[in-house]
């Protein structure tokens, strides 16, 4: 069985994107697809000492509607990157495994992207090699694909040559079962709930899903029997 997971491609996604690509043959970057304004494809949450607790670190873009993510461009007229670090420094630099990965991860940062999927798809395959997820990674936008929610998904299937695809649970709400029975496709549910891990803060409670990075900088290496199990 060819287990396939497909997803667009999210700035830092939380941990549970990494689980379900660490459980599929296939990852497959749903980059050609419309942008999704103030979603998670250009912000996450990072964990501060804040009275609210949490905070949003944003990508600044340039967009119009109907854009495909792969063709939304980075609005670099601001210094978000020095935000974003500045922030990650302020939370998490006392983190007990931040220095291990702070270098490589600042230089991803500050590199030039050409648009926002390069940018998040750069920061993924980082965190999947911080993770030890050697799954493949092949991008929508390259394949001879067709059709929107459901038949696209089954159209990626049958492209990649899966018999099976890793849904999250709130697949079910929006996917036509029917399309994927008559392609001879199997459905298969993630089964992933966030753990309770080591955090900054601690006082304010432990707070789940927030960004991979919140993951990663407090527990690094100690996260791949997370993913994986």
């Amino acid at each position: 069985m060819k287990i396939v997971a497909i997803h667009q491609p999210q700035y830092l996604p939380y941990l549970g994107f990494f689980h379900k690509l660490a459980h599929c043959d296939l990852f497959v970057a749903l980059d050609h697809v419309q942008f999704q304004k103030n979603g998670l494809q250009n912000r996450n949450r990072i964990k501060t000492a804040s009275k609210e607790g949490t905070q949003w670190i944003t990508v600044p873009v340039r967009h119009r509607l109907g854009q495909a993510i792969n063709e939304v461009q980075i609005d670099s007229s601001s210094s978000w990157q020095k935000k974003h670090w500045n922030a990650l420094v302020s939370n998490y630099s006392r983190a007990r495994c931040f220095h291990n990965y702070s270098d490589q991860f600042q230089g991803l940062l500050n590199n030039d992207y050409a648009n926002l999927s390069l940018l998040n798809m750069r920061l993924i395959t980082w965190c999947m090699e911080a993770l030890a997820i050697t799954t493949p990674v092949v991008y929508s936008s390259q394949l001879e694909v067709c059709g929107s929610a459901t038949s696209l998904l089954v159209s990626i299937c049958q492209a990649v040559g899966a018999d099976a695809y890793l849904s999250g649970p709130g697949g079910a709400r929006y996917m036509e079962m029917n399309l994927f029975q008559e392609a001879g496709v199997q459905v298969l549910w993630q089964d992933y709930s966030c753990v309770a891990y080591e955090q900054q803060f601690p006082a304010a409670g432990f707070v789940p899903n927030l960004s991979v990075i919140d993951a990663l900088f407090n527990c690094g290496r100690d996260l791949t029997s997370m993913v994986s199990s």
